[in-house]
């Protein structure tokens, strides 16, 4: 095995304590599976107001960044992961992370979030400085850590403690950068010096992420598709010219799946477990879930679902246009998640449309979507452009067949059940290329055509939910990255 790596963690939420997308589950997920490998793993995240008192740990060492030429002090906490009883650092300020949001108050984002997550950052490295462990690597995640990579090889660059110390830097969505107008860059802690177009200034404005794909040693994201999408103007959000000269040192590395979380012959959420050997239970699980959402008990009628925030980027947008042309069909629609008020507003009205074959709960809710994975014959994901998605890898796991458009980890995930894949035996779902509703609608008949032929549909189901999309393979992928990063230094 590859030597030992102490790997700080550095992420701006974490499941199960605070969860508003899917970087929470690899927050939760791929630490512990490092520390699976003989790796010592610490996170560390922000002491947000509605992580669980009894994961607050104990106030360890007094923590403080110098912003805006003001010294500001916190607190850094000792506690464990829940479950993986790993080290988790938190960094606490009351003025900061003491408010009801994490990035916003429900309404809009917090002014100040440059400044938050940039104290985040500075108090962190101070704080840990003074527990005596060194990392080797600093994994840092999404622009809320994007700072980190730009501090160590700037302000930290000849520090006896951080000096030397590799940082890689994973993008989760390259659409969320830190960007805030220039006359935030005070705030930040960062040398004024910084503030150009090779480093930090983007369009007038500035980028926290454009520096950390500027300074970090190695840059990733979590997918091979995606990792190439963002070189591109139609994906790179503004930053595809920055990406395509750090190409060489760009990856992408697929997301896992915690089995032990998402399993449904284990799993006390369902109505009733099954496996990918024995799916008995499965028709248990979809009259529970046309209980749940007031549709008629139908076993022979295709149940199509989709959990998701209810956004553009997700393709919301292109399943309410296609609703007509696919409740034509014998099939029914579940919808589960929340958005924007305008769109959650468009969803009521276009599902109210459709009585008895397409239903909605306009809420989050992770034991539901247990259920919904469980009780669903295929599921929708029309996204415009997707990392890596993690609902795809459930929805196989669960035998729920995914209905994709083909981009970024949904293609390095979903193989189409074309004619040359199902003659390899390797389709496990239907996937789209064109952004638009009708071929949305396309994918969908194909998918109705496969349920009305019961071995066909229990091949390919079987087939998603024995593949292996589990942490270890990823986690081994990103040893691999830890390794290069240090070489680099």
């Amino acid at each position: 095995m590859a030597k030992k790596l102490n790997i700080l963690f550095m992420a701006s939420e974490l499941s199960p304590l605070v969860i508003t997308g899917g970087l929470a589950d690899v927050a939760g997920a791929l630490p512990a599976a490092l520390a699976k490998r003989g790796h010592d793993v610490r996170i560390v995240m922000p002491c947000y107001a509605r992580v669980p008192r009894e994961f607050w740990g104990e106030a360890k060492f007094v923590c403080e960044a110098t912003l805006g030429g003001r010294r500001v002090h916190g607190q850094l906490r000792e506690s464990r992961t829940p479950g993986s009883h790993l080290p988790l650092y938190l960094v606490e300020h009351d003025g900061y992370f003491g408010r009801d949001g994490l990035y916003d108050d429900g309404a809009k984002e917090y002014a100040d979030n440059a400044e938050r997550f940039c104290f985040y950052v500075l108090a962190a490295f101070h704080g840990i400085a003074q527990t005596g462990w060194k990392p080797d690597v600093v994994h840092c995640n999404d622009w809320h850590t994007a700072a980190a990579p730009a501090f160590l090889k700037t302000h930290y660059a000849r520090d006896p403690f951080w000096g030397g110390r590799a940082s890689v830097f994973t993008i989760h969505n390259l659409a969320f950068q830190g960007r805030y107008g220039a006359e935030q860059f005070g705030q930040t802690g960062f040398d004024p010096a910084l503030f150009t177009p090779a480093y930090a200034e983007f369009h007038g404005d500035m980028n926290l992420m454009k520096m950390a794909v500027v300074f970090a040693d190695k840059v990733n994201t979590v997918s091979p598709r995606y990792a190439r999408e963002i070189q591109t103007p139609e994906y790179g959000s503004g930053l595809d010219e920055v990406l395509r000269r750090r190409g060489a040192d760009l990856s992408g590395i697929l997301n896992g799946v915690d089995y032990g979380v998402w399993r449904p012959d284990q799993d006390s959420y369902i109505a009733s477990p099954y496996s990918a050997r024995n799916v008995k239970g499965k028709a248990s699980c979809k009259r529970a879930l046309q209980q749940a959402f007031g549709l008629p008990e139908f076993e022979e009628i295709p149940l199509f679902s989709i959990v998701s925030r209810l956004t553009w980027q997700k393709g919301i947008d292109l399943l309410l246009e296609a609703l007509p042309e696919l409740c034509r069909q014998e099939l029914q629609i579940v919808v589960l998640g929340n958005g924007d008020a305008k769109t959650e507003s468009a969803v009521l009205d276009r599902v109210s449309a459709y009585p008895g074959k397409v239903a909605a709960k306009l809420t989050f809710d992770s034991k539901l979507s247990h259920q919904v994975y469980a009780g669903s014959d295929f599921f929708l994901m029309p996204s415009r452009y997707e990392p890596c998605g993690l609902s795809q890898l459930y929805s196989l796991a669960y035998g729920a067949v995914p209905v994709v458009r083909k981009t970024g980890g949904l293609a390095d995930s979903v193989y189409d059940c074309n004619a040359v894949n199902l003659k390899k035996q390797s389709g496990t779902g239907f996937s789209f290329t064109p952004i638009t509703a009708p071929a949305l609608s396309r994918a969908v008949a194909r998918a109705v055509k496969l349920f009305a032929d019961p071995a066909a549909h229990r091949a390919i189901q079987r087939r998603g939910m024995e593949a292996d999309f589990s942490w270890g393979r990823s986690s081994a992928a990103y040893e691999s990255l830890y390794h290069e990063a240090m070489a680099s230094t």
